[in-house]
């Protein structure tokens, strides 16, 4: 099988160096690296014209819209893989990723996706925790992640993690990552949709902590700074949360989500159970993140009806 590794990058050259460092040491070589390129990323262009083509089966493509979904839409057009795998600029693949991900599209034909861990590092500092659950969608519209965390023997999952997951072609024919999701840099949750629509069609999706990458979480240029509360941010993510839900849920699960969203809700996406929980701590910035997600479903669910 042919592997095709997709790369989006904006302005982190140094990041992207130890991302094709890690990809020129797999067990089994990668076919094709096709690396995602916004048109006005002068940075990134100058530091590919320097890089040694000999190094890696390397193609460059050229996006001008914002996000990573155009990006991640632009790597696919013309990636030429059996099996498509996606890593992000800022994370380094362990050296026998690619040969973890073949051997279970080889194992099952059924298998759609593959995905892992990604060791969260905050500088020389690993993020701690370890957590058997990961990558599930409740029945009443709740996700959870934990795909850094996760431990345990590979088994089947709804959803994958961005940073760390591959495709087979056959499966996702001309399947592309949703448009219509809100945000013009990380647009979280843009993956959920695309492994439900798998999961919806019958395939199988699995996680697995052997097929590891190690993720340096770098520097955003975009409204998403991480840690920090933005209204537009939230709103972005909880838009495209609710819409990827919205499109999945039957008609009864949807009416208990968005009961569920609206008065209960998580940390991230707040409900009013979760507003009374965090005001203590927090006041006002509590109201403030409540209404960013109140807002952010009614947008999910106009994005959806329309």
């Amino acid at each position: 099988m042919k592997i095709t590794v997709i790369v989006p990058t904006y302005r982190r050259t140094q990041d992207l160096a130890r991302c094709f460092a890690a990809l020129q040491k797999q067990a089994r070589p990668v076919d094709e690296v096709v690396i995602v390129v916004r048109d006005s990323d002068y940075e990134t262009w100058q530091f590919l014209t320097s890089f040694d083509p000999q190094l890696l089966p390397l193609r460059a493509t050229t996006v001008s819209i914002p996000g990573v979904v155009a990006a991640m839409n632009a790597g696919l057009d013309v990636a030429q893989g059996d099996i498509i795998a996606f890593t992000d600029d800022d994370a380094a693949p362990h050296s026998n990723w690619l040969a973890h991900i073949e051997s279970h599209f080889l194992a099952d034909d059924r298998i759609a996706g593959v995905g892992g861990r990604d060791w969260v590092y905050h500088g020389k500092n690993l993020e701690d925790g370890v957590c058997p659950v990961v990558g599930q969608v409740h029945w009443f519209g709740r996700i959870i992640g934990n795909h850094h965390i996760g431990i345990g023997a590979p088994r089947e999952v709804d959803v994958l993690k961005g940073v760390n997951m591959s495709f087979r072609r056959a499966a996702i024919q001309q399947l592309h990552f949703d448009r219509r999701m809100l945000g013009t840099g990380a647009q979280v949750h843009f993956e959920v949709a695309f492994c439900l629509s798998l999961k919806r069609a019958g395939w199988k999706l699995i996680y697995d902590p052997q097929v590891g990458v190690n993720h340096y979480p770098a520097q955003r240029f975009d409204e998403d700074q991480r840690h920090q509360f933005n209204p537009i941010a939230v709103v972005n993510a909880v838009h495209n949360e609710t819409l990827a839900l919205l499109e999945h849920l039957s008609p009864s699960q949807k009416l208990v989500f968005l009961f569920w969203a609206t008065f209960v809700g998580t940390r991230d996406a707040m409900g009013f159970i979760q507003w009374l929980r965090f005001l203590p701590s927090e006041g006002l910035l509590a109201g403030q993140k409540l209404l960013a997600s109140w807002r952010g479903r009614w947008q999910g669910w106009q994005t959806w009806q329309g």
